[in-house]
């Protein structure tokens, strides 16, 4: 499958991506400035990505507890778009190239899907818990901001040789840099999303083809490994810095790296597992209950999390749930069990 220029920067492609971009904004002020000169905005922004003048614009950031704190770099309008209409042709193409053990900004994969395959993952290991299971659980040290752009636009032209498909996504991987030139990636962006993946297939290539590993899952900046033998997971943690190190300038998070059984209770993805059932985390308990006393709660919000409560054995915290709510009509649409 060839990707060409013009797939991405086409009035079609770009409508499309529009129409993606303002599903949920529509009643921002930036986005019905921009649509109130819809065609205009659009012919002008591919007028410089035909004739290769386009610059991208400055982000605005903001600080955000999800529930350790982040910055998110919000690009324009303009760029956001762009970014939609770039990911519309590159993700279907690079998804194939993905192991299928990686879960994060994934169409059909996502966290709850990782946390199943992980508890799946047990039972193959331990033979039905009938043995110990190992985890090596491991974390990235300031994933985005330590993305080298250097070596990830050489990872990129590995697999689009495109050169202005290549000139284009440098110049937004360029538009951005954390606290050092040439580093990091703007955790505000969707280009960010599929980036981020493009970078971190090379590991996962490592992990499948040299480390030969078979239980594995990731989901960003956080993967574990399952196994019955511990010593084999002592030898791997050398080896897995040295490639994070040497090929991608990242360093593990020294105190986020550990080797324990999963029956000892493995907290991955927000949940803390074990053999038959896994149960919230603690921090992410105190943050839902804490934004539940709000005022100004959103109904979608309730959902959301009593959505997300269904995944683990959780029937008391729902329970506690609906009395932080102090109940009334509002969420009559809500299902509560």
């Amino acid at each position: 499958m060839k990707i060409e220029y013009e797939n991405i920067i086409s009035v079609e492609n770009l409508l499309l991506a529009w129409e993606e971009f303002l599903k949920g904004k529509r009643n921002r002020g930036d986005v019905q400035e921009f649509s109130f000169r819809l065609a205009d905005n659009i012919l002008s922004l591919r007028q410089d990505l035909k004739t290769l003048t386009y610059n991208h614009g400055s982000y605005q950031s903001f600080s955000i507890s999800d529930p350790k704190p982040r910055i998110i770099h919000k690009a324009p309008v303009r760029d956001k778009l762009l970014h939609h209409a770039i990911h519309r042709i590159l993700y279907p193409f690079f998804e194939k190239r993905f192991v299928n053990d990686s879960y994060s900004c994934r169409i059909g994969k996502g966290t709850h899907k990782a946390a199943d395959r992980f508890q799946k993952f047990f039972w193959k290991v331990s033979k039905n818990n009938t043995k110990t299971c190992w985890v090596l659980k491991c974390d990235i040290k300031k994933f985005f901001a330590s993305i080298d752009q250097e070596i990830l636009m050489k990872i990129f032209k590995k697999h689009i040789s495109n050169e202005d498909i290549v000139w284009l996504i440098n110049r937004i991987v360029g538009s951005f840099s954390s606290t050092k030139p040439g580093k990091g990636l703007p955790l505000g962006n969707l280009t960010s999303q599929l980036l981020v993946n493009i970078y971190m297939n090379e590991f996962d290539q490592f992990v499948k083809h040299k480390l030969k590993q078979k239980y594995y899952i990731r989901y960003a900046d956080d993967f574990v490994f399952l196994s019955e033998n511990k010593s084999q997971f002592e030898e791997m943690i050398p080896q897995i810095e040295k490639f994070l190190s040497d090929k991608l300038k990242l360093q593990l998070h020294p105190n986020k790296v550990y080797i324990k059984t999963f029956a000892s209770g493995v907290d991955f993805l927000g949940w803390v597992h074990f053999p038959d059932h896994r149960v919230l985390r603690t921090a992410t308990k105190r943050k839902m209950l804490r934004k539940l006393k709000e005022d100004e709660v959103k109904p979608e919000t309730v959902a959301s999390y009593l959505g997300m409560l269904k995944h683990g054995n959780t029937n008391k915290l729902k329970a506690e749930v609906v009395a932080n709510l102090g109940y009334n009509g509002k969420y009559d649409k809500i299902s509560f069990i």
